[in-house]
């Protein structure tokens, strides 16, 4: 539960699950993986935050250890996309502490 309260304390973190809800209409195509199957390139992600791409990463880190995105290898770059069903779990159990 603390990751994912962690994970969604962050303005950026939010922005970041509401862009890859629609990847193609907040992110341009990619050289490399399909935006929808494969996920967005986190040098995209930090380029639309305004971070650095480190920085970037490190968010996506705390996203993917609270079960809210998944990461995938490309060469050398990873592309993240949402965890659907690790978002509905997330919210699931969030929701159960407020009953």
């Amino acid at each position: 539960m603390n990751e994912i309260i962690k994970a969604l304390y962050s303005d950026k973190r939010r922005l970041v699950l509401g862009w890859l809800r629609n990847p193609k209409t907040h992110f341009p195509p990619q050289k490399d993986g399909d935006l929808v199957k494969d996920g967005v390139c986190v040098v995209f992600i930090a380029e639309k935050l305004g971070v650095s791409q480190p920085t970037a990463t490190e968010h996506m880190k705390v996203l993917h250890a609270a079960g809210l995105v998944t990461p995938k290898r490309i060469k050398t770059w990873t592309f993240y996309r949402r965890d659907e069903a690790g978002i509905e779990h997330a919210r699931d159990r969030v929701m159960k502490l407020f009953k």
